[in-house]
């Protein structure tokens, strides 16, 4: 028996007078979306963009991520939904847990190029201002296995070891390697390295997001090795192993090519954006040209009360004006 360790919640689910039930994992993911737009919302300010675009286009890309990560759960899980003795309308209960990363952010990545579309906003600029946001709202997610007492290590003996209690769904009770932990620390780690990276290096064209793919796949290489839920084995490794491989790869090729081709960061991020106050700005420089008329004019009547100078003026113009008149 450990004597420190991390303890499990006795439940996954509270009920709010009894009624409504409030699930710990869906509380997480909903506090993960409002940390990553929030954060992205700062971001994309900085970069010269408009307040309220990111949470926009994030109306797209949050439903389309979740459809797309239970999508890749269901199918790469599909023995838990759809083999005998299973009920596959348990498919759908995506409060249960069940979300893969890799599906959410590929479906996710498509929902959010709608959005940019209809904005006019191109697509990499955006994921750069999210980039770091994403990776603390997987930080906040993970917490959600640990409500549901899912996808824990090995077992071990080290005091941060996770108390394991349930015994349901094949569940055996004991002290195991808190990979929900391990994961959501690194999320952290690869969201300020992205955020340090960007500023000092001036990231763009996609580059930041490119940077946060390719370091989370890092993280979870490793923590994939540490799991003991079921999975399916290629070669001998887990399937989200080789995911996360090709997806590394896919992250720092982009990351080269875009280099090489596009250096730098964009200049316009969303267009208009720099002249939202020119109408305004404008209002006011009338409004003190019509101000200066004013005051002259009140000058004048001051310094001629009975207005003889403009009658003198005016008749010397007539004169002038005479011999062009005849000829």
């Amino acid at each position: 028996m450990n004597i420190a360790y991390i303890p499990s919640p006795a439940h996954g689910v509270y009920h709010l007078f009894g009624i409504i039930p409030l699930r710990g994992y869906a509380f997480c993911i909903i506090i993960g979306v409002f940390v990553a737009v929030w954060l992205g919302n700062k971001r994309w300010l900085a970069r010269g963009g408009r307040p309220g675009t990111v949470a926009d286009i994030a109306v797209w890309a949050v439903p389309f991520g979740l459809v797309g990560g239970r999508l890749y759960h269901v199918i790469t899980d599909y023995e838990l939904y759809f083999s005998e003795g299973r009920d596959w309308v348990d498919a759908f209960k995506i409060w249960e847990g069940g979300l893969g990363i890799w599906g959410a952010i590929a479906v996710g990545a498509l929902g959010a190029w709608i959005g940019c579309r209809r904005r006019g906003i191109p697509l990499p600029a955006w994921a750069d201002a999210l980039a770091p946001g994403i990776a603390l709202a997987q930080a906040c997610g993970r917490w959600g296995n640990w409500f549901n007492q899912e996808l824990y290590g090995r077992e071990t003996t080290v005091p941060w070891a996770l108390h394991i209690t349930s015994s349901t769904d094949g569940r055996v009770p004991g002290y195991y390697h808190p990979t929900f932990l391990y994961e959501s620390l690194w999320c952290v780690g690869v969201a300020l390295l992205v955020i340090w990276a960007d500023r000092r290096f001036t990231l763009g064209h996609g580059r930041a997001f490119a940077l946060y793919v390719a370091t989370y796949c890092v993280g979870r290489f490793w923590i994939e090795y540490l799991r003991v839920d079921d999975a399916h084995h290629i070669l001998g490794m887990r399937l989200n192993n080789w995911t996360a491989i090709f997806v590394f790869i896919l992250a720092v090729v982009y990351f080269v090519l875009s280099a090489k081709k596009r250096p730098g960061r964009e200049e316009v991020v969303e267009p208009g954006a720099d002249v939202l106050d020119g109408p305004a700005e404008d209002g006011a420089e009338g409004d003190d040209s019509d101000k200066g008329d004013a005051e002259s004019a009140a000058a004048k009547a001051e310094a001629d009360p009975d207005g003889k100078a403009d009658s003198e003026d005016r008749a010397e113009a007539e004169v002038e004006a005479e011999p062009t008149k005849k000829s």
